[in-house]
């Protein structure tokens, strides 16, 4: 979506009944930075217990799920639902209990003094209270193929995805933790799992090493990259590049898992609060950073589960961190 125009424009809901949204206005109680599964499911906790809130969504409203087709594994939806689709009916929720959403892109924040400063494209906005839901995006291979795949065969996420790929043969590029954790899920499902990996030996911690090389399921293609993902409609096959020899081998399979690693969205914040080594957001208790009035919730502090239920979540227990925060600094005035 385009960024948002300055004016008033006309937000749908579910009812079919439009809420009318000042645009011009530019002080609220909570800003949520982030319009993924944290942002929107915080925007309805925060609205619903009657503080003025603005979401501001970025270049992607809903997030990752925005380029996922089909989500099983979130409930309440017995025959799934697709992510677009998803994120459509929280945004469309969030709206309904009075959240402001605005389709700008941040571009920079002063959090050194209150109320909280959020500069977009267009304007600066003024917060009591401004919940981080930025997200992390997947590392990329950058190759052929890539974009055009995502989504029919090629994944970022084992556990979102693998139930899908039963009885095929599964590609899996890395080498560290995440890799070997993803292909030994995989091979759950997997007829094989091919682990293609640059060096010649894992970086993964021992233990996850001895698991994966002792899976019978487990191939190893080592001091190799993948260049280029095939197919038709979906991917089928994968070429893959010894790069000590250079010779090229093309491998049949439908679908590539790819774990190196991912980046949180934390650009904006490196000098306003703590992040750590990898530039994840520290929390210091529950979802508070480590300025008062400033929380977070979903991937960009989530290092382990990275699912759509649990960012979610994150979302829920920083909008009641939030209603605390702002209960208990009114009493104090």
């Amino acid at each position: 979506m385009m960024a948002g125009d300055a004016g008033t424009a006309v937000l749908e809901t579910h009812n079919d009944e439009p809420i009318i949204s000042d645009k011009n206005k530019t002080k609220y109680d909570v800003i949520i930075i982030g319009a993924g599964p944290s942002g929107y499911t915080a925007g309805i906790y925060c609205s619903r217990a009657g503080y003025d809130t603005l979401i501001l969504s970025g270049l992607l409203p809903g997030g990752q799920l925005v380029n996922t087709t089909e989500v099983e594994n979130y409930p309440g939806f017995e025959n799934g639902i697709m992510g677009p689709d998803l994120m459509i009916d929280m945004r469309k929720q969030s709206q309904r209990m009075g959240t402001t959403i605005i389709d700008d892109v941040v571009v920079d924040v002063n959090f050194r003094r209150k109320p909280f400063k959020v500069l977009t494209s267009s304007e600066e906005y003024e917060g009591r209270a401004v919940i981080i839901a930025t997200g992390a995006n997947p590392r990329k291979l950058g190759i052929k193929g890539e974009e055009t795949f995502a989504g029919k065969g090629v994944s970022y996420c084992a556990t979102c995805d693998g139930p899908f790929f039963r009885n095929l043969e599964i590609i899996v590029a890395g080498g560290g933790d995440s890799a070997i954790e993803e292909a030994t899920f995989l091979t759950k499902f997997a007829t094989n799992v091919h682990l293609v990996h640059r060096r010649d030996e894992l970086r993964a911690s021992k233990i996850m090493q001895e698991r994966a090389l002792n899976n019978e399921k487990i191939k190893f293609h080592w001091d190799s990259a993948i260049m280029e993902v095939k197919g038709d409609q979906k991917m089928q096959q994968a070429v893959l590049k010894n790069l000590k020899t250079n010779e090229e081998t093309t491998l049949d399979a439908g679908g590539l898992f790819i774990a190196i690693g991912h980046d949180p969205n934390t650009q904006l914040f490196r000098d306003q609060i703590d992040l750590d080594d990898k530039g994840y957001i520290v929390l210091k208790n529950k979802t508070h950073t480590n300025i008062e009035g400033i929380f977070a919730a979903g991937d960009v502090h989530d290092r382990s589960y990275r699912q759509a239920i649990t960012a979610a979540a994150f979302g829920c227990m920083a909008a009641i961190d939030v209603d605390k925060y702002l209960t208990e600094s009114a009493d104090k005035q």
